[in-house]
C-alpha cells in the first residue's frame, strides 16, 4: 500500500491539498475469472479424483489379494494318530502283529508283522484322518522297508508348506487361468495372489480347489 511517504516515488499523481504519508490507500486488481470448457480440464479433474483412491492403492501394494497356503492342525493329527493306536491295539485281527503306530517329528511311523497288516494299518490311519477332516494329501507315504525281527515299517511324511516346485506349478496354472488383472508371487512357503477386483480373487479360488497339484491348499488373509 503506498501512503505518499516515500519520496523516491513520484507525487505528481496526488492533489495539491493532500499531504503525503497523511492517507494510507492501496489498488486492487480485479481477479480473472477462469472459464472452463464443458467436458474440459473441470471434468478431467473429476475423473483424476476418481482414480486417485486406486492409484494409491496399487502404489501402495493393498490391491484385494489373498494368500494361498499348504497347512494341516497339529491336534487334529496328533488326535487322528492316538484314536488309531488304540484302535489296533483293541482289534483281533491285529493281535500278536507287533502293529505300531506312532507319531514323531513332521512324520508318522508304522510298523507291523508283513505287508498285508501294513496296508491294514494304514487304512486305519486314513479313516481316523477323514473323520477328523484332515486332508489326505498332508501324507506322503515312504517305501516299505524290511526291519528287525521279521516285521517291516514305513514312514509317512507329514507335508506343510508349498515347495518352489509346487509354487512355479501354481503359479503357471493360475497365469494359464487368462483372468484379467490376476498376478501371484510366491513368498516363502505360500502364494501371493493380487486383482484389481475381488470377484476375480474368488474366480481363482474355486478354479484352484478344483485343480490337482497334490498337496492340501487353504486362502487366508483376504485384504480389500
Amino acid at each position: 500500500a503506498y501512503d505518499g511517504s516515500n519520496p523516491s516515488r513520484p507525487t505528481r499523481d496526488l492533489p495539491r491539498d493532500i499531504i503525503p504519508g497523511q492517507f494510507r490507500f492501496s489498488i486492487k486488481r480485479p481477479r480473472r475469472r477462469r472459464r472452463h470448457r464443458a467436458g474440459g480440464s473441470r471434468q478431467r479433474g473429476a475423473d483424476r479424483i476418481r482414480a486417485e483412491p486406486f492409484l494409491l492403492r496399487y502404489q501402495r501394494g493393498t490391491m484385494p489379494s489373498f494368500d494361498v497356503v499348504s497347512e494341516f492342525n497339529s491336534q487334529d493329527v496328533r488326535d487322528a494318530v492316538d484314536q488309531a493306536a488304540r484302535e489296533i491295539s483293541q482289534r483281533y485281527d491285529f493281535k500278536n502283529t507287533n502293529s505300531e503306530i506312532s507319531l514323531g517329528d513332521n512324520e508318522i511311523k508304522l510298523a507291523s508283522v508283513s505287508e498285508d497288516r501294513l496296508t491294514a494299518l494304514r487304512q486305519v490311519l486314513e479313516e481316523k484322518f477323514a473323520k477328523r477332516k484332515v486332508s489326505m494329501k498332508v501324507l506322503e507315504y515312504g517305501t516299505v522297508e524290511q526291519a528287525s525281527g521279521n516285521t517291516v515299517r514305513q514312514s509317512v511324511a507329514l507335508v506343510s508348506g508349498i515347495s518352489s516346485e509346487k509354487a512355479k506349478e501354481l503359479n503357471k496354472e493360475i497365469k494359464a487361468m487368462g483372468i484379467k488383472g490376476v498376478q501371484s508371487s510366491t513368498q516363502g512357503d505360500q502364494l501371493r495372489v493380487n486383482a484389481k477386483k475381488r470377484d476375480a480373487l474368488q474366480e481363482v479360488i474355486a478354479a484352484l480347489k478344483e485343480s490337482n497339484v497334490g498337496i492340501p491348499l487353504q486362502f487366508n488373509n483376504f485384504r480389500d
